[in-house]
């Protein structure tokens, strides 16, 4: 592939829904459903793993998509509030330099 990079596919919620209905009803193992819906086995297995988690079925610790989501979005404040810390850490010493003229 160009420069290493792996493509990626990106399949609709609906699929995904269908896919981990299809594993947990026809009693077939999941890589033999991924073969035939033509998805991965590791994506078809986290699939089913996270909507497992998500109806409270997952191991302990395993967080629901809710809770996945919630993380990004204070990960992405935590990120914002740190640039501002910084940005206000530069500006204190440089007016303590300022006052010290």
């Amino acid at each position: 592939m160009p420069g290493g990079k792996y493509c990626t596919k990106r399949y609709s919620a609906e699929l995904k829904r269908d896919a981990v209905a299809l594993v947990g009803s026809s009693g077939k193992m999941v890589t033999e459903v991924a073969r035939e819906l033509g998805v991965s086995p590791e994506s078809l297995w986290n699939w089913y793993r996270q909507a497992r988690a998500d109806r409270g079925e997952g191991r302990p610790g395993e967080l629901t998509s809710a809770e996945r989501e919630e993380l990004g979005r204070l990960r992405k404040i935590v990120a914002e509030q740190a640039k501002t810390i910084e940005v206000l850490r530069k500006a204190a010493v440089f007016f303590a330099k300022e006052s010290d003229r």
